[in-house]
This record gives C-alpha cells, sequence and structure tokens, in this order.
C-alpha cells in the first residue's frame, strides 16, 4: 500500500518545492485538496488500479486552515492506513521574513506586521508541529538542497513500513541542524583544512577521506558510534518511530564530517545518499 503523506508547515517554509520533489519521485501529489475530502481522495488513490509511490496532500495556507481539522484528518488515514505520516516544514522567524520580504508575497496570517503574523501563524500551527512524525528545518538550506533531502528520504519506495533513516553532515559555523534527532560532534579529529593541499578539496574526494579515517580515533569513534546505531535503530522503529536523522558535525562542515558521515553509511549498509548541507559552502 502506497504512503500516505500530509505536507504542512510554516508559510515560506518550502511547500511548493517539496510538492514538486515529490512529483518527480513518483507520487500522486496534490494541493490545497478541501480537508473534507483528503481522507475520501486518500482512499480512491491508494487503492486504484495504478501503483504510486506514494500520495501526498499539502495542506493549505494556515490562515486558512484549524490545526484541529488537520489532526482530526490525520487521525482518520491513521485509522484507515498503516502508512500515514505528517511532514512539518519549518524555518526560523528572520529566514520567514526575507522570503517574504524578498519575493513580496502577502502572508496568509492577517496581522499587524510580517512579524505578527509569522508568530501568529506558529502558535496555531504548534500543535500540528508537534504531532508531526518528521519535521525539517528549511531556514539553512537552498531549494536544491530541499529538493535532494526529500529525493534522499522518501526516494525508497521499497521501506514504506519501515524506519526512515537519514544522515547529515554539517558544520558548526553555520548552525547545528534543528531538525534532527542524533548529533555526532567529530571536531576532534585532526582538521584537513591546515593541509594546503586539501583544503579546497572535500570529504568526498579519498585524499581528503583518507587523512580523516586513517587516524586511530577517527577508527575507534566509527566503531563506537556505528555499533551505538546498530542496536538503536531497532529499538527506536520498535517503539513506532517513522523517520530518524543522525546529523555529523564538523567546524566547517567541508571535509571532516562528510568523510565520517559516509563511511557512517557504508558502515551502517544504507543505500540513500548522506545529505551534505554544507560541503559547497
Amino acid at each position: 500500500m502506497s504512503e500516505i503523506l500530509l505536507v504542512t508547515g510554516m508559510s515560506g517554509a518550502g511547500r511548493s518545492t517539496v510538492s514538486a520533489a515529490l512529483d518527480d519521485l513518483g507520487w500522486f501529489v496534490i494541493d490545497n485538496l478541501p480537508l473534507e475530502l483528503v481522507v475520501r481522495v486518500g482512499e480512491l488513490a491508494s487503492g486504484g488500479t495504478r501503483e504510486y509511490a506514494g500520495v501526498a496532500f499539502i495542506v493549505g495556507r494556515a490562515g486558512g486552515v484549524q490545526p484541529e481539522s488537520v489532526l482530526d484528518v490525520e487521525r482518520e488515514l491513521r485509522q484507515r492506513h498503516d502508512h500515514a505520516k505528517i511532514l512539518f516544514l519549518d524555518a526560523p522567524d528572520d529566514v520567514l521574513i526575507r522570503r517574504f520580504e524578498g519575493n513580496r508575497r502577502r502572508h496568509p496570517f492577517e496581522a499587524a506586521t510580517l512579524a505578527d503574523s509569522i508568530a501568529g501563524e506558529r502558535r496555531r500551527l504548534a500543535p500540528v508541529r508537534d504531532a508531526a512524525d518528521l519535521v525539517i528545518d528549511t531556514g539553512s538550506i537552498n531549494t536544491n538542497q530541499l529538493r535532494r533531502r526529500i529525493v534522499e528520504t522518501f526516494a525508497d519506495g521499497d521501506a514504506m513500513t519501515s524506519l526512515r533513516v537519514s544522515l547529515i553532515s554539517f558544520g558548526y559555523t553555520y548552525g547545528l541542524p534543528r531538525d534532527v534527532d542524533l548529533v555526532f560532534d567529530c571536531r576532534f579529529l585532526p582538521n584537513p583544512h591546515w593541509i594546503e593541499e586539501l583544503r579546497p578539496q572535500t570529504g568526498l574526494d579519498d585524499a581528503v577521506a583518507n587523512y580523516v579515517l586513517d587516524h586511530e580515533p577517527a577508527q575507534r569513534f566509527l566503531r563506537d558510534v556505528v555499533s551505538l546505531l546498530e542496536w538503536q535503530i531497532p529499538e527506536f522503529a520498535k517503539e513506532g518511530k517513522s523517520y530518524l536523522s543522525i546529523a555529523v558535525g564538523c567546524t566547517g562542515g567541508r571535509h571532516r564530517s562528510v568523510a565520517v558521515a559516509e563511511e557512517m553509511r557504508r558502515r551502517l549498509r544504507f543505500d540513500n545518499a548522506v545529505f551534505h548541507r554544507d560541503v559547497a559552502r
């Protein structure tokens, strides 16, 4: 049976980008369908003759949507489908303000100022965010990175019933990811940034990866972390968690965290690629 996803979140946080990415993955995507029709359309789409990778409903603007209605629909979907989930898109207030000022769109939540509108929408949507199975913070990533994050999370059409695990590398210089569950710090490892010939390269290059991983502290770190995750991930799945995001950080997010995250993916035998948030900075 296809996965059914309710996609909602803060206005300006990237719903249209997620919609396009899911559509490219072969999902049946419906934008701004009245909530009272979602359950019925979900039945028709998931039970039809055509096979979709999943069914996604892009839930409308918060100014005209009551969170109680969204949660009622989510509960009814879960009663009918084992694989019904909520994806909530978020971003810091200052980022949302810049996005609205940049495109000159009117915020759907009416208030005296743009900041007040965003604050009012955030208060209204708090219960939905709390109930979400997966929260993605789009504040520190661009449109192309968000599309890659969606592809890496939802591309595995054979794992609809299992826990989805995402690996993310990042740089502490650019802020801790707000949408991850577990964070591992590898700033204690020798930094290739101080090696002149390695500085322009990244952890995706063999020379950098070899430099980082050939040190015994890196091998001990990987053994310990992988051992922890090998028993912890199944326990998360037993508790019914649908998505697990694991982040690995270094100073700039270009060298150590990238190499370590790629090696973690290999040792944990993940099919999906790692999302390298800051590798291009």
